[in-house]
C-alpha cells in the first residue's frame, strides 16, 4: 500500500498564507487587478516562492474557490439528515447562509471571478455542485423510501432543485451584504425552506 508523505508544517503554512492573502485580494481588487508581487508582499513571502507551491496565478485562483467551496459542501451535507421537517431545513439554510457571511471574500471570489474564467467555472461545478447534487440525491431517494417525501418524486430533480435554491440563496444580496441583518437572512432562510417543501401555489379544498 502506498502512503503519501506528510508535508513539513513550514510548508502547509506558507501555503495558507498564500491562499488567504489571495482570498482578500482577489475579492477586494478583482484577479486581473491583483499582481503576483501584491500576492507576495501580503503573505509575508518573497514573490519567486509564490511558484514554488503554484504554477501560476489561476492555479491560485482555483484553489482559492474550490477549496472554499468544498468546505461549505462538506458542512451541508452534514446537515441533510435533519432535513425530514420545515424547521429543520430552515435552521439548516440559516446555518449555511451565516456560514457564507462568514467568508464573503471567498464568496465574492467565487462569484465575480468564475464568469470570466471558464476552468474555474467547470472545477466548481465538477468537483463541487456535481458531487452535492450526487449526494442530496442519495439522501432524497432514502427520503422517499422513507415516506418524507412524495414517492411520484424522483430524487434527481429533487437534488438538482435542492442544491440551484442553495446556491441562488448562498449568492442573494442579502448572504453577500456585509451588513445583512440577522432577520433579512432568517427570512431568506425560511423562505427558501418553505418554497423547497410546500411549492409555491396555494393550497385548494
Amino acid at each position: 500500500m502506498k502512503f503519501f508523505k506528510p508535508q513539513p508544517q513550514v510548508e502547509l503554512d506558507t501555503r495558507s498564507k498564500i491562499l488567504l492573502s489571495a482570498q482578500k485580494l482577489f475579492a477586494r481588487q478583482g484577479f486581473d487587478g491583483t499582481t503576483t508581487k501584491e500576492l507576495a508582499v501580503d503573505a509575508g513571502i518573497a514573490e519567486g516562492t509564490l511558484f514554488r507551491y503554484f504554477a501560476n496565478k489561476k492555479a491560485i485562483l482555483i484553489e482559492v474557490a474550490t477549496q472554499g467551496w468544498v468546505q461549505i459542501l462538506t458542512d451541508l451535507l452534514t446537515e441533510l439528515s435533519e432535513m425530514g421537517s420545515y424547521k429543520a431545513i430552515a435552521q439548516m439554510m440559516r446555518r449555511r447562509m451565516d456560514n457564507m457571511q462568514e467568508n464573503l471574500d471567498m464568496m465574492k471570489v467565487c462569484f465575480m471571478e468564475a464568469q470570466f474564467h471558464p476552468e474555474l467555472r467547470d472545477r466548481i461545478q465538477s468537483e463541487v455542485i456535481g458531487k452535492m447534487t450526487d449526494i442530496a440525491e442519495v439522501y432524497f431517494e432514502e427520503a422517499i423510501d422513507k415516506g418524507i417525501y412524495r414517492s411520484s418524486l424522483d430524487p434527481k430533480v429533487i437534488a438538482r432543485v435542492f442544491v440551484g435554491m442553495f446556491a441562488v440563496a448562498g449568492f442573494s444580496n442579502e448572504t453577500m451584504a456585509t451588513g445583512g441583518s440577522p432577520f433579512e437572512l432568517k427570512q431568506m432562510a425560511e423562505g427558501v425552506a418553505d418554497i423547497f417543501l410546500n411549492g409555491v401555489l396555494a393550497n385548494k379544498s
